[in-house]
């Protein structure tokens, strides 16, 4: 084990032919392990940053736990291979058929991670009940505000970010990672590192609205999941099913709302 932390961008000289050399920030991605108990359960290419937010995160998300609150620690660990993120559970406490029939072996962009077999993609969590509706314009301020809060991005022009918002539109929180599903990990798990709480929000994302962010804002609890572009068929039959309403920023300013029927079109 190594105790210096992990950097999660460096600096480097771009070429330009209009400006020539330039000052470049470059993210950072490690393998990062995350483990119940002493056992491995989750490879990844992540940003070593929030490691603690994406381990809890990512448990709750996959269904591993039910509760944040039953996790009393998570143990993180640097290494010459990469970090390690072990989870500190009582053993009842975890749902065996998630951890035993799940090698997750995930990627930044991957978008399938703990999907042991093809069955798995149609066994989603409950659809959501009747949330508060998001208006319009609580989208577009969202939206339009999320560049600010990337701080990373704003070095390295490279990663993702995930928010959540309130109800008005107000950022609140954000977590950013070279995955788009482990930046919305990360803040499933910054959430439930606050006490998990049960204010009403809307989720919004700095990427293309794909189906594990679907799967994932829903576990979340989410009235709304927003992205800069507009989902997938996947991610739109998933969302119907689950009662999910998306959003897109669209041309001209526009915010496009996508409806259970587009998914029969």
């Amino acid at each position: 084990m190594v105790s210096s932390p992990t950097p999660v961008s460096r600096r480097a000289t771009v070429y330009s032919r209009a400006d020539g050399p330039r000052d470049w920030g470059i993210a950072e991605e490690v393998p990062i392990e995350i483990g119940f108990n002493g056992s491995a359960w989750a490879v990844m290419m992540a940003s070593p940053a929030d490691i603690e937010d994406l381990a809890i995160g990512l448990a709750l998300t996959e269904g591993a736990v039910a509760s944040g609150r039953d996790i009393k620690a998570v143990e993180i660990r640097q290494w010459p291979e990469g970090l390690t993120a072990d989870i500190r559970i009582a053993p009842d406490r975890l749902r065996g058929d998630r951890i035993h029939r799940r090698a997750l072996d995930g990627r930044t962009g991957c978008g399938l991670c703990g999907v042991e077999q093809l069955a798995d993609l149609h066994a989603p969590p409950p659809a959501l009940l009747p949330g508060p509706t998001v208006e319009t314009e609580a989208i577009r301020a969202a939206l339009g505000a999320l560049p600010d809060h990337q701080h990373l991005n704003r070095e390295t022009r490279s990663v993702h970010a995930a928010a959540w918002c309130r109800l008005d539109g107000e950022i609140i929180l954000v977590r950013e990672d070279v995955g788009r599903h482990n930046a919305l990990d990360k803040l499933a798990g910054a959430r439930l590192r606050r006490g998990e709480p049960d204010d009403s929000g809307f989720v919004v994302m700095s990427s293309r609205c794909s189906f594990e962010l679907v799967f994932k804002a829903a576990r979340m609890r989410a009235a709304l999941l927003a992205a800069q572009s507009a989902p997938t068929g996947l991610a739109l039959d998933l969302a119907a099913q689950l009662a999910l309403p998306i959003a897109s920023a669209g041309p001209d300013g526009a915010i496009v709302f996508f409806s259970p029927e587009c998914a029969d079109e």
